[in-house]
């Protein structure tokens, strides 16, 4: 089975930590990463600057489209960022633990 990990951002911890509580508890990630961030983007034709929370979603090639669709329904921003990222190459003992807490 095939490691994945899906990124986005939020603009506060309180809404990404229930949003990563609920999608453990479904199984749909085995980790989820958060850390904050200053993200500098364009919104509605303005340069914005902005303190986010980063999220590495980490899960497995089976559960990516369900855990891809349960963060666009749970998620505050109007346009999402929910990019998948490939994993390549991960250690055998992760990788076992990852899909055994993903199933």
């Amino acid at each position: 089975m095939k490691p994945v990990i899906i990124v986005s951002t939020y603009p506060d911890k309180k809404i990404v930590t229930k949003t990563a509580n609920e999608l453990i508890k479904k199984r749909l990630a085995a980790c989820i990463n958060i850390t904050k961030i200053s993200s500098i983007y364009t919104w509605k034709g303005k340069i914005e600057t902005t303190s986010e929370f980063l999220v590495l979603f980490k899960t497995t090639e089976k559960n990516k489209d369900t855990l891809k669709k349960a963060i666009k329904k749970m998620h505050p921003y109007d346009v999402p960022e929910i990019a998948e990222i490939d994993v390549i190459s991960i250690n055998q003992p992760y990788l076992k633990w990852l899909i055994e807490s993903t199933n």
